[in-house]
């Protein structure tokens, strides 16, 4: 077959083909992609980057460090090759199995399980990098199908410890709950947060956002917190301005942003309608929120439901948190991430701290009934989050009552590398070193050494006794209706 392949004249394909193995070389073509997905595809866009470079990672090292160790096939001859299409540099290593192969059929299979459409975009780039790598004289046809399968079996293989989501609000909501309808947005207060991240925020920024706004809602009056604006100052003078109008709260921003509006809410006894506009939109998303016109659907036709609080008391502040709460490495890993983003922005500075964070982190020593502890990781949830695990990712209901504990052990030996050995192997569920509860409260009697926390990815200092609990269907949320 290399042989036929090697006779044949494609003539138009010939300049392409041996440019485009080339731009595949280590991986620089699907981070590349990859990059473009994170930047233009949304969220399912996001996650497809994500797992896609994950797939890539795992199938570049199984196919060029293991198995071409273990093989050594002798690359092809190239005698029936022409010199036009012979590549500049020859490969040396193993033929078997063809790592350019493996990396593209990953990265192509990784990005389909998480958005089918965008695959379809992908598969043939990945295809056409495979056929390349035969035309120019660097694999045998076998080497190229072992790569794929190689590749693609590693991408089916993350779903193990990291199962596909979908972006379908779940099918077991919050109940519905009575809230004004307000008609072209009468009553309503918005306040947009341009510090958010890149959510719902349109391309020239929070004044495009709020003209969006004020065209959906006409009657809604939106404000604008600038960057040398006091947001705590101005949601609280737009949620009095509401309270006086009978009418609602409004907030664009991410979880933080989202966060402030919800205690002001609960206070003033006001529905709250969401516009996502953060990097996540973590609460938005589990509600089923995913635009602006949502959102005002949502108002306009009085659509709400009811959502639990979770509480976090300790001996100085009682905080509520709408998604998460934790305590251990996370909370430094945040204030690391807080420290470098007006420098790096906020994807670079998180992969610093995240590299920052886990080398040098260590566990926090705290006090639950009676006994000492060390932890690594006190993760509590506002409500069941799926998948099992150590990477939960979103939500089956938000009025359930429970929170949803997860704990990483730190006084156990070697518990970092169970860990990690058990995240791999999705073996989590056995190790000893990871538990997981569904509770409606949890005590610590001192955070001993921990002396920060996370709330809604925010770090936050904490001292004393902690106390985690619920606020059952405490605040009213607009959303659309389920269909």
């Amino acid at each position: 077959m290399f042989d036929r392949v090697a006779l044949a004249r494609l003539r138009h394909a010939q300049p392409w083909l041996r440019r485009l193995s080339r731009a595949a070389d280590h991986g620089v073509l699907w981070m590349g992609t990859a990059a473009v997905l994170g930047a233009v595809g949304g969220r399912a866009g996001r996650r497809a980057a994500l797992r896609g470079v994950g797939s890539l990672a795992m199938a570049s090292a199984v196919a060029n460090i293991a198995a071409k160790q273990l093989t050594r096939r002798p690359r092809p001859l190239l005698d029936q090759v022409p010199v036009v299409r012979q590549l500049l540099r020859q490969p040396v290593t193993s033929s078997f199995p063809s790592g350019h192969s493996a990396s593209a059929a990953a990265f192509a299979t990784a990005v389909a399980i998480e958005a089918p459409l965008l695959g379809v975009v992908v598969a043939p780039v990945a295809a056409a990098v495979g056929a390349s790598r035969i035309y120019t004289g660097a694999h045998y046809p076998g080497d190229v199908l072992a790569g794929f399968a190689l590749g693609s079996g590693l991408a089916a293989l993350t779903l193990r410890w990291w199962p596909r989501t979908n972006d379908r609000p779940p099918l077991a909501g919050p109940p519905p709950r009575p809230a004004p309808a307000l008609t072209e947005g009468a009553g309503l207060s918005v306040v947009v947060n341009s510090g958010s991240g890149s959510g719902a925020l349109l391309a020239d920024g929070p004044e495009d956002t709020a003209a969006v706004l004020r065209t959906l809602l006409p009657r809604a009056q939106v404000r604008v917190c600038g960057p040398d604006d006091d947001l705590p100052a101005l949601l609280a003078e737009a949620a009095d301005r509401a309270a006086a109008d009978g009418g609602a709260l409004g907030v664009c921003g991410g979880d933080g942003s989202v966060n402030l509006a919800a205690s002001l809410a609960v206070e003033r006894d006001l529905p709250l309608a969401v516009f996502p506009g953060g990097t996540l939109n973590h609460f938005a998303l589990d509600l089923g929120i995913e635009s602006l016109e949502a959102t005002a659907g949502a108002v306009e036709a009085g659509s709400a439901c009811g959502v639990d609080l979770g509480l976090a008391v300790d001996d100085t502040e009682r905080r509520i948190f709408l998604n998460t709460f934790s305590l251990g490495v996370y909370p430094e890993l945040v204030r690391l991430r807080e420290s470098l983003e007006g420098r790096l922005g906020k994807w670079p500075a998180l992969a610093v701290a995240v590299a920052r964070a886990l080398g040098s982190a260590e566990p926090v020593t705290v006090e639950a009934g009676g006994r000492s502890r060390r932890l690594w990781l006190l993760f509590a949830g506002n409500g069941a989050y799926d998948p099992p695990g150590f990477a939960p990712t979103r939500r089956t209901g938000l009025a359930d009552g429970l929170l949803d504990i997860r704990v990483v052990d730190g006084g156990s030996p070697f518990a970092r590398t169970r860990l990690a050995a058990a995240f791999l192997s999705g073996t989590l569920s056995r190790s000893r070193v990871y538990h997981s509860a569904r509770l409606t409260g949890l005590g610590l009697d001192s955070l001993g050494d921990a002396d920060r926390i996370a709330v809604d990815g925010e770090s936050l200092p904490a001292a004393g006794a902690l106390r985690l609990g619920k606020a059952p269907n405490a605040l009213t949320v607009y959303r659309p209706a389920p269909s």
